[in-house]
């Protein structure tokens, strides 16, 4: 499990993106790159971390299922996800 500290440290970040998200394409679709210096820098999108929705584990993240690796691997074995069946782990 992550910290709880560094959950809410994605989320406040989700939050500063989100509200940074226009301001951020009508300055790079402008040229304006000092306009940009300015922003915060947790705004850029690039700065977040992709977590496990169940866990909160960044790393071994699956993109298509929104999880990591393990929770993967155990939702699979318990056949919690349709069409996954177990080959050789």
């Amino acid at each position: 499990m992550a910290k709880e500290s560094m959950k809410a440290r994605e989320v406040k970040r989700a939050k500063l993106v989100a509200r940074f998200a226009e301001k951020r394409s009508r300055l790079v679709a402008e040229g304006d790159y000092e306009g940009l210096q300015k922003l915060p820098k947790n705004a850029s999108p690039v700065r977040m971390h992709n977590r496990c929705k169940l866990t909160g584990r960044p790393k071994g993240y699956m993109r298509q299922f929104g999880i990591s690796r393990i929770c993967f691997r155990e939702m699979a074995s318990a056949g919690l996800i349709p069409g996954v069946k177990k080959a050789s782990w």
